[in-house]
């Protein structure tokens, strides 16, 4: 099932962003800024066992631009359309909202590709960098591949 993450669902998506940081795979973010963000997050609950098995981001960066980000699924439910169906919602949502340029940085970018996403040079995403990537610590050595979809 996925709807909107709710408070309660923090600590689960902390958990999964954590799993894919410490293999390299994602940015971890901290507690904070998950409560910060939480209305930006869909979760996918097991029905089963009431556990959030994914999670997906929608942030707003401008007026016009926003970004998918966190999408994360529990190793044991990948393969089952859970990252496909967060995905899809998000692109939805960015609709909704009159989104003209939605991108994400990635280390999977033939995901990102079925959605029709396309490779870009970071430098298009000046936004970004200036509000998100400055404190990274990766920052200035990125390696993700930024994507963007025109909607």
């Amino acid at each position: 099932m996925i709807r909107k993450a709710v408070l309660n669902d923090v600590n689960d998506i902390h958990a999964l962003l954590h799993l894919y940081h410490k293999k390299g795979e994602l940015l971890a973010r901290p507690l904070s800024k998950l409560y910060d963000h939480l209305r930006d997050f869909w979760v996918f609950e097991d029905p089963e066992t009431k556990k959030i098995v994914g999670c997906c981001a929608l942030q707003f960066c401008w007026e016009s631009m926003a970004e998918i980000r966190s999408l994360a699924v529990a190793p044991e439910h990948t393969g089952q359309g859970i990252g496909t169906t967060l995905a899809e919602r998000t692109i939805q949502e960015a609709f909704f909202f009159k989104i003209k340029d939605l991108f994400t940085l990635t280390y999977r970018p033939t995901f990102f590709e079925q959605f029709g996403f396309s490779i870009i040079d970071k430098k298009e995403l000046p936004i970004k960098v200036w509000s998100d990537c400055i404190g990274c610590v990766s920052f200035p050595n990125c390696d993700e591949i930024a994507m963007l979809k025109k909607l």
